[in-house]
């Protein structure tokens, strides 16, 4: 199987940065799409930020600007720069990987277990 693990979480002030970093490991052979949501207490899981395996990115309007997603195909990561960060971007960050294992395979979403962020005031 495919494990995802965040790393990067962490306590920071509003204004300040937090570096998320997602690696994926076991039989892949190919990751398409990547990306991170998030969660709240009491909210839905939203999306931030996706990224294709060519580099094309999409961001939540919220986070536009602020935020940064990028991937090291050779290394299987993914990556979350967040700056400026505010008190309502404090949330559960999943990993998210569309995963091939195999060239005849069609793809699987993979989450990774979540890092908590928190933003104080």
């Amino acid at each position: 199987q495919v494990q995802l693990v965040e790393s990067g979480g962490g306590l920071v002030q509003a204004g300040g940065s937090l570096r998320l970093s997602c690696a994926a490991s076991g039989s892949i052979f190919r990751l398409n799409v990547m990306g991170w949501y998030r969660q709240a207490p009491g909210k839905q899981r939203e999306l931030v930020a996706v990224i294709a395996s060519g580099g094309v990115t999409n961001y939540a309007d919220s986070v536009k600007g602020r935020f940064s997603i990028s991937r090291d195909n050779a290394k299987n990561t993914v990556y979350l720069q967040m700056n400026s960060l505010k008190p309502e971007d404090t949330a559960v960050y999943y990993c998210s990987a569309d995963v091939q294992v195999a060239v005849t395979s069609s793809n699987y979403r993979n989450w990774g277990q979540g890092t908590q962020v928190t933003v104080s005031s």
